[in-house]
């Protein structure tokens, strides 16, 4: 699973980065609930003054989904020939 992060400053000039972001194909089951999931949790990041500046999404992920959905949608994927 290819993962991604984010970092961008808050309302009050906070650095804030968010790491674990699933990268997915259009095509997936996952792409539009990820979507939406990653802007109501960046959102809900911007509008608060954090004690912490750095926030993982897969857990924000694991709290939020069923646990079904979450083993398969970061299921370690095999590649051919270790690329």
């Amino acid at each position: 699973m290819l993962c991604k992060s984010l970092e961008f400053k808050n309302a009050v000039g906070q650095k804030i980065k968010v790491m674990d972001i699933p990268v997915l194909a259009k095509n997936n089951r996952y792409f539009f609930l990820v979507q939406v999931r990653l802007q109501c949790f960046i959102s809900l990041l911007y509008d608060q003054t954090q004690e912490k500046n750095c926030h993982s999404f897969r857990e924000h992920l694991k709290r939020k989904m069923s646990w079904p959905d979450f083993k398969d949608l970061y299921r370690i994927q095999d590649f051919k020939n270790n690329a």
